[in-house]
């Protein structure tokens, strides 16, 4: 049996990570893989500025930077921002997935150019940063977000009859005015919503959460996992000062 870590990138209940592990039902999966959902320790209130993005990199590469010890073959990252993978790839052999760059690669593999459609407006950077660092740019039709704070416990439990139409009309003006001939949702968060646009737009719309546990299992099933040339080894782990600057963090919030 194969075993999964993934992170979700706020400390949260269980009650509110069972809205997590639900989005493994959108995606059929090998009797012989398990996934395991853990929440960080320390995160920003949310992913707006570059501090945030610092804070999101350290709460989840401390989340993550035993796995291999503990017996995970694969690590996937709960957010379309990556956030930890660059860092937890450099400390693992085993293989680490986020779904924001996942899901913008598959795009390219579906269509021509694709859009991303958001809850908010400020996550905006985050999938700006991908492209960028991917050289893509040119393959993104259109980034379209609603004007609505997300809620990172709850997701769109209740919601659900006003943001699934917003939605929709916002991927329809993304294929009819952009060009997009595929949509991605900009956030796990947003993984409700898939079945509801799956159903009644004309291009594919990808549910980045579940595409990282697909995608777990067939690199698992490979044999494959990211190159250390790529992601070189740090010379002296300090997996010990990570854990205490955390301890730290958690006693002061208390």
């Amino acid at each position: 049996m194969k075993k999964v870590l993934v992170i979700v990138p706020f400390p949260m209940s269980e009650e509110n990570r069972d809205q997590r592990r639900a989005q493994l039902g959108a995606v059929e999966l090998g009797p012989d893989i398990s996934f395991d959902y853990v929440s960080v320790r320390v995160a920003p209130k949310n992913y707006v500025s570059a501090s945030d993005m610092v804070l999101a990199d350290v709460g989840v590469l401390e989340a993550g930077i035993e796995a291999e010890t503990r017996g995970y073959d694969a690590v996937c990252i709960d957010t379309m921002s990556d956030s930890g993978v660059a860092a937890l790839r450099s400390e693992l052999s085993i293989p680490v997935i986020g779904p924001g760059r996942a899901s913008m690669l598959t795009a390219m593999m579906l269509g021509k150019r694709f859009s991303i459609i958001a809850l908010w407006p400020h996550w905006r950077h985050l999938y700006e940063k991908t492209l960028s660092e991917l050289g893509i740019g040119h393959a993104c039709a259109s980034i379209r977000g609603l004007d609505m704070t997300p809620d990172n416990q709850g997701l769109l439990a209740g919601k659900q009859a006003d943001v699934f139409p917003a939605l929709e009309a916002l991927a329809q003006r993304c294929i009819d005015e952009d060009g997009a001939d595929v949509i991605l949702l900009g956030s796990t968060t947003m993984h409700q919503a898939h079945d509801h646009l799956a159903t009644r737009l004309s291009v594919p719309v990808i549910n980045p959460g579940p595409l990282t546990y697909k995608l777990a299992e067939a690199v698992l099933a490979l044999n494959l996992s990211h190159s250390r040339a790529a992601y070189p080894s740090p010379p002296a782990p300090r997996h010990e000062t990570l854990r205490a600057m955390l301890d730290a963090a958690e006693t002061k919030g208390h």
